[in-house]
């Protein structure tokens, strides 16, 4: 069965009403018809099967049958602080951690990111918001992941202040590993996982021992180096496996 996002507002007595692109994409691509199921989602965990009831070039309506007991999200919500990458590498971190169940993804600008234009760069956002968007469809989540607006380092160490576990993989960090970390820890406190990830150039000393100052733990994740893009979901993987719902419930 086919699944749309919708806005809270577009949902309405016993009706949700599709717009935009979807819509091209259900007459034209999906070729669905009156009568059809499909799921219906807000975005915030509410989830209703629907029947198409009319459809238009600009508006797709659909009846409301009844609200679905479902929620795909993780029960722990891990945010991803990305040392802003170059080139299109952000549009992968976005897509493919979005898929894993991100909760958010916050671009940070810290002293080895090298940004040629800041307003091409930055205006992003809605991209990476769309491509979030679209991940979030695909992998059949219940909630929207959302890519903020670029931080700088310090104010994302005053965010970080607010989370249960920090994990800050670096490459010079050879004696602490995630799985220490994670045994070492009460698995049923952690509600909220902060990961933190150098650019390019990776972080620098002093940023190290702001990090370490907060209680970050810095880790390795193992013998091999890996690119700002794949530390990420390396470490999103690790944690979502450890903590979360990816590999299946025992």
């Amino acid at each position: 069965m086919h699944k749309f996002f919708v806005g809270t507002e577009d949902i309405c007595d016993s009706a949700a009403y599709i717009y935009g692109d979807d819509v091209k994409h259900i007459y034209k691509v999906l070729r669905l018809k009156i009568g059809e199921k499909v799921s219906i989602n807000d975005g915030n965990s509410h989830e209703f099967l629907g029947e198409i009831e009319e459809i238009t070039k600009e508006t797709v309506k659909v009846k409301i049958i009844e609200k679905l007991d479902i929620n795909n999200e993780s029960p722990v919500n891990v945010y991803l602080y990305q040392g802003f990458p170059k080139a299109a590498k952000m549009d992968m971190i976005v897509q493919k951690n979005s898929e894993l169940g991100i909760k958010e993804i916050i671009p940070v600008i810290t002293k080895r990111v090298v940004v040629k234009n800041e307003k091409s760069e930055f205006k992003k956002i809605d991209r990476w918001n769309r491509i979030a968007f679209e991940a979030a469809k695909q992998s059949k989540r219940s909630v929207i992941p959302k890519v903020k607006e670029v931080s700088s380092f310090e104010n994302m160490i005053k965010d970080l202040e607010k989370m249960d576990l920090v994990l800050v993989p670096y490459e010079n960090k050879e004696e602490v590993g995630l799985k220490r970390v994670i045994k070492n820890i009460q698995n049923d406190k952690i509600k909220s996982v902060a990961i933190v990830i150098g650019p390019e150039g990776g972080f620098e000393e002093i940023e190290i021992e702001k990090l370490e100052k907060i209680g970050a733990y810095i880790i390795t994740l193992g013998p091999r180096i890996l690119r700002t893009e794949t530390a990420g979901l390396v470490c999103t993987s690790l944690v979502m496996y450890e903590l979360s719902d990816i590999g299946g419930i025992i």
